[in-house]
């Protein structure tokens, strides 16, 4: 069963925050689909290994991060709107149960690795600044996605391969990779630590 955002054992854990600086994608030769935008700011442990992870990609193709760093507001917005969804779709559930299907997609205010400028919503695209197949549009909730948004999930063999060549840059960079959700991948947070076993996180909310 997959840990997600909003379990127990990933909120209890710590956070010393190391105090890295937030530093502009663009300014690292990363493509970004948001130029000019906070978002496209990430913390410089993680902008690292970004670079790393680009570089390690096969000539043609490249990391597009259509988000990074991620305010506490929009967050909370992107969380209520889910949640109001969530909750005309299974009027049936209780608090605790939405609280726990939400973050299949949006994490809560008080773990989101966006908020700590420790996580990228990416993808691949190629030299033309083509995004690769994937499977479904990054960003596609559960619902809309029929569940494909999950990295594990079954897609055809092209986004499979895809998938695959995204998930080996990343990891091998020492990114971990929200598994309900293809895109999302983290250095630094606390469902990065949980992953890796850490003590504890690097990164707390930080403010642009």
């Amino acid at each position: 069963m997959t840990t997600l955002l909003a379990d127990p054992d990933v909120v209890a854990i710590p956070v010393e925050d190391n105090g890295d600086r937030l530093v502009d994608l663009a300014t690292c030769g990363i493509a970004c689909a948001e130029p000019g935008e906070d978002r496209r700011h990430v913390r410089a442990g993680l902008a690292d290994r970004l670079m790393a992870a680009d570089a390690a990609l096969p000539p043609g193709v490249r990391l597009l991060v259509v988000e990074g760093l991620r305010t506490a507001r929009a967050q909370s917005a992107v969380l209520t709107g889910y949640t109001r969804e969530l909750r005309a779709t299974f009027p049936w559930l209780d608090d605790d149960e939405l609280r726990r299907m939400a973050s299949r997609y949006v994490a809560p205010l008080e773990v989101a690795p966006h908020v700590a400028g420790a996580a990228v919503d990416v993808t691949l695209a190629d030299a033309f600044g083509r995004e690769l197949w994937m499977g479904t549009e990054l960003d596609a909730t559960p619902e809309e996605s029929a569940g494909r948004c999950a990295f594990d999930a079954a897609v055809d063999v092209e986004a499979r391969r895809n998938r695959s060549l995204l998930a080996g840059a990343l990891g091998g960079a020492g990114l971990v990779n929200y598994p309900t959700e293809w895109w999302h991948w983290s250095f630094g947070d606390r469902y990065w630590a949980f992953t890796t076993g850490a003590d504890r996180a690097v990164y707390g909310p930080v403010e642009p």
